[in-house]
């Protein structure tokens, strides 16, 4: 299990970050599409891991070669540190990155390759030089992977970022910072200072010794927290939130569409049609089918608990239920 011990100034110093950082996001959907199978069982349901998997298929066909060198950064699964960092945008996560000191680079590089068979790739080697040839290799590939993996579901990742900071915001107010803490890991503990997260999360103590917390909210990783630990820098905890479920950009749809392929696609599309109440002939409009298939359709998802039906008048209209909208998202 993962202990992360706080000091007393550490709790002034506990913030939640009031944005998504487009380069951590990267690298925990990264990890997750390197992630083995039988790892992503182990990390949540096994929903989750069919899910995502159908996410992973998809996303690394779509990646492109010029996304392969990230891959050799981390050779045995264990990134280097230098590439923890922060940042609004890619370029600002990318101009922090490169401002890392030299001696962390070559320390780093040297400590994910010890014990590797055969030499560095020379861009690595590059890289480790603090060459310019390195950095420009590493710049065109985080950019080849952050515009096939992140820059279409972009706009989701910041509205799901939104919704969770609003949650953390409610949670601190109504219960404080211990309680606003565990509860965004499920079976996470508050004891004596120390923030205890539930076996299977990893293993580890973090001391973060008057440095502070910045909470980040990771949307594609469903493992435990990924923590940026650096010497004179606050201490960054990325973790698993969202509905569970792989970020999918808009309009997205087709025998493609996940969820499709679950409920059949009409049944998907009724789902799709409801963002607000609608009745039975309304719907049958809007997705060109009769209104005796819209009342089977709809009994179905209602048993399934994922439509609510309420009569108005000689009307009724039939909504989403939460677990529906967790689906769509």
């Amino acid at each position: 299990m993962v202990r992360v011990h706080f000091s007393v100034e550490d709790w002034g110093l506990l913030r939640y970050a009031p944005r998504p950082s487009p380069l951590p996001e990267l690298h925990a959907a990264l990890l997750m599409l390197g992630a083995p199978h039988e790892a992503l069982l182990m990390l949540g349901a096994p929903h989750e891991a069919l899910l995502f998997g159908r996410w992973r298929a998809r996303t690394a066909r779509a990646l492109p070669a010029a996304a392969g060198p990230l891959a050799d950064l981390v050779p045995g699964g264990s990134a280097p540190a230098f590439l923890d960092v922060l940042g609004e945008t890619r370029q600002e996560g990318f101009a922090q990155m490169r401002a890392a000191a030299p001696e962390l680079v070559r320390s780093e590089l040297e400590r994910v390759y010890t014990g590797r068979g055969g030499p560095a790739p020379a861009w690595v080697r590059s890289l480790h030089a603090g060459g310019p040839e390195g950095w420009r290799t590493l710049a065109g590939a985080q950019r080849a992977a952050y515009e096939t993996v992140l820059a279409p579901v972009w706009g989701l990742v910041q509205d799901l970022h939104r919704a969770e900071f609003a949650r953390h915001a409610v949670a601190l107010a109504e219960g404080g910072p211990a309680a606003a803490l565990t509860a965004l890991a499920p079976g996470s503990a508050f004891e004596g200072g120390v923030w205890t997260w539930p076996a299977g999360s990893g293993s580890g103590d973090v001391r973060l010794g008057g440095r502070g917390l910045v909470l980040l909210p990771t949307f594609h990783w469903r493992g435990g927290p990924l923590v940026q630990d650096l010497p004179g820098r606050p201490v960054v905890l990325a973790y698993p939130a969202g509905p569970g479920l792989p970020p999918v950009p808009e309009g997205a749809g087709g025998p493609e569409e996940p969820l499709a392929g679950v409920l059949g696609p009409t049944r998907a599309a009724l789902l799709r049609a409801l963002p607000a109440p609608r009745t039975t002939t309304e719907l049958a409009r809007a997705l060109g089918v009769s209104a005796a298939t819209v009342s089977g359709h709809t009994a179905a998802l209602r048993a399934a608990g994922l439509l609510t039906t309420a009569r108005t008048g000689r009307s009724v209209h039939h909504s989403r239920t939460a677990v529906a909208e967790l689906l769509l998202r």
